[in-house]
């Protein structure tokens, strides 16, 4: 079993180990025609229940195909439509390799010393392109939920509130926010009024009005204004928040702001669409995921702050591990500003996209997909086969089918749910569901720039199909 250790006496085994994994999966990405198999959860599961996990194969690989491979959903495909999954840039995929041969711990200078540096340089690079200032710094977390609830953390103890006083804080945000904002506030021991729901404009951005009379109706009832969680790039909607105008009311209130731009990072990198972004720099914290719009491997963010003191609230000494003496030394252990204690070299991903393609590169091609949503909107407007939402800010996509009869709006709503199940059973297509107030929705996300026009065309032509197809099996079995 020793053979199996990575160490200078089995280094051709894993150079013929992980090379014969890579020809496979380079085979398998080759030969996909759709971006999933179709199959259903009754068949996969009695093949992966099956394996005797006790009995080793001496090499797993060729077993792969039947487990995972084949039946994996592919977000490289360009009719993968569904969540905010990005296909990967070769470059960060040589990284993830890299990184997990050598397997350091991004917690102590001691277990990374290098990965250290690069992570700070990264972390220095992102708080320039935000404008957070000279005193900004951040740590690379596991994805936007982890990021999202540290900065609720630090804004929490910035308010300087008693505990036995919690019940008092309150956190506004817009009606489209990630749920994590619901989440962290429960991780964070508030009430259960915590989070105070804003409502949106007809582009779903939020109303700041509305932000200003929520904010003075909490201190005229005694509540502390905790946070602001604006969005940059809502998960349904790509819509950003009218930032600057939040940050002056953050001021007034003297309220934390933070930026949900786990989807909207991107922009950082654009050169067209850059303004967007305008008025981020006021933040007192920013959210980031790069392994969203910046086309890196699962997992890859960010908490950003403008102030780096206030990371001092994750912060905690074990002699075992980062001892205060080693803050005293100016030794940089990351340890001290994450809520993980061990935590993967995931900067390393980023670092090779951005020494093979520059910035430039990553956000020409962000810059693609929200043109292509741009074109895909013009089809669905065009289209009386369908209803869209709103103009995209980004490269999200909502829609409904309108069926060619006359129906109920609830029969509408089942044959689009039906429209979704039936294209993802037939592995031809992958699209996303939400709500829009009570009636059901579909959505494009779009990440992927081989994805074209044609291929929205098609996927839609597929939806109509399906929906229709229900439709008429309904008339059939009423009949």
């Amino acid at each position: 079993m020793r053979s199996h250790l990575l160490n200078n006496t089995t280094a051709e085994h894993y150079r013929r180990t992980v090379t014969a994994g890579v020809e496979r999966v380079a085979a398998k990405l080759a030969a996909t025609e759709r971006p999933f198999s179709g199959i259903g959860v009754d068949e996969l599961s009695p093949v992966v229940d099956a394996i005797d996990l006790d009995r080793p194969l001496g090499d797993a690989t060729a077993a792969l195909d039947e487990v995972y491979l084949r039946d994996a959903v592919y977000f490289h495909h360009p009719r993968y439509l569904g969540h905010l999954n990005c296909p990967v840039v070769i470059p960060a995929v040589l990284g993830e390799a890299v990184l997990s041969a050598v397997n350091s711990s991004l917690d102590t200078w001691d277990q990374s010393a290098g990965g250290t540096l690069i992570e700070r340089r990264l972390i220095d690079w992102t708080t320039e392109r935000i404008g957070l200032g000279p005193a900004a710094d951040g740590i690379f977390t596991s994805g936007g939920t982890q990021s999202n609830l540290q900065a609720l953390l630090l804004a929490r103890e910035e308010a300087k509130i008693r505990p036995e006083h919690y019940t008092r804080l309150r956190i506004f945000t817009s009606e489209c926010s990630h749920f994590s904002v619901q989440k962290s506030a429960k991780l964070l021991g508030l009430g259960p009024d915590a989070v105070v729901s804003v409502p949106v404009d007809s582009n779903k951005r939020m109303q700041t009005v509305a932000l200003a009379h929520a904010l003075e109706q909490c201190v005229a009832e005694g509540a502390v204004p905790m946070a602001v969680v604006a969005t940059a790039g809502t998960t349904d909607f790509g819509s950003i928040d009218p930032l600057p105008e939040i940050a002056a009311l953050c001021e007034q209130f003297a309220t934390w702001m933070h930026v949900d731009a786990a989807y909207g990072c991107g922009l950082l990198a654009s050169r067209e669409r850059r303004g967007l972004l305008e008025g981020i720099h006021h933040a007192d914290s920013v959210t980031v995921d790069y392994h969203k719009s910046f086309l890196q491997p699962v997992s890859s963010s960010a908490t950003l702050v403008r102030d780096r003191a206030t990371l001092r609230h994750a912060t905690y000494h074990a002699e075992y591990l980062n001892p205060r003496r080693m803050a005293e030394e100016r030794i940089p252990n990351q340890v001290d500003k994450s809520l993980q204690t061990t935590r993967r070299f995931d900067a390393l991903k980023l670092w090779m996209t951005l020494r093979v393609m520059g910035a430039d590169g990553i956000g020409e091609l962000f810059d693609e997909v929200c043109d292509l949503a741009a074109e895909g909107w013009k089809l669905l407007a065009a289209d009386p086969r369908f209803d869209v939402v709103v103009q995209p800010q980004l490269s999200t996509l909502v829609f409904r089918h309108i069926p060619s009869g006359v129906t109920s709006p609830e029969e509408t709503d089942r044959a689009n749910l039906h429209a979704r199940k039936a294209l993802f059973a037939s592995g031809e297509a992958i699209v996303a569901g939400t709500k829009v107030g009570d009636r059901q929705y579909l959505k494009f996300t779009l990440l992927n720039p081989e994805t074209t026009v044609d291929d929205i065309a098609a996927v839609l032509d597929l939806i109509s199909g399906h929906a229709e197809q229900y439709l008429g099996d309904s008339l059939d079995r009423a009949s």
